[in-house]
């Protein structure tokens, strides 16, 4: 487990980054990631656990426990910096029909938790969130998940190396994923 000053440190930089995202700052969020970063939303389905009594007699080789989509498998999102870069690119021509009018968003991140890793200097973060997205006069969605953050010392200042993004939801009701989590 990390220190107090430590976890102070990484919860403001997690505040920070989810506000240059409200604010739609995306050149300065952008700024927050390494060049190597990977930025994956792997697809959540619904399984039924091999421990269930249930369904035993249906099929007994049917169950699976694990929800998440594997490395290589279907994602919503499985992006480096330069794709980040292209989308944010596109974000700002105009003509990212999924953001005209643009994306009115709030984000609460909480029950952040934080992890030393090796003497690399690299450390894990943990952080709950909800997204509440708003377009137009109808249009609202909220995202609900679990993030996990390989954080990197770059020059003095965190950079992200690596999130996770982690949904609850398993079906996504919103019309698109234009927004960042």
């Amino acid at each position: 487990m990390a220190g107090e000053d430590l976890w102070r440190e990484v919860e403001r930089f997690l505040y920070r980054e989810a506000g240059l995202l409200d604010e739609r700052r995306f050149r300065e969020w952008l700024d927050l990631w390494t060049e190597d970063a990977r930025y994956w939303m792997p697809v959540r389905s619904t399984r039924i656990p091999k421990g269930s009594k249930a369904m035993v007699i249906l099929n007994p080789d049917g169950y699976d426990d694990e929800e998440l989509a594997k490395d290589g498998e279907l994602a919503y999102f499985d992006e480096t910096k330069e794709t980040l870069v292209l989308r944010i690119q596109r974000l700002e021509t105009g003509m990212a029909w999924a953001e005209i009018p643009p994306s009115r968003t709030r984000r609460m991140i909480s029950n952040i938790e934080v992890e030393s890793a090796g003497a690399n200097g690299e450390i894990t973060a943990f952080s709950n969130f909800i997204v509440y997205r708003n377009r137009r006069e109808h249009e609202q969605d909220f995202f609900v998940g679990r993030r996990e953050d390989l954080l990197r010392k770059v020059n003095g200042q965190w950079k992200i190396a690596y999130r996770k993004v982690i949904l609850d939801q398993n079906v996504l009701m919103s019309k698109d994923l234009s927004i960042f989590l």
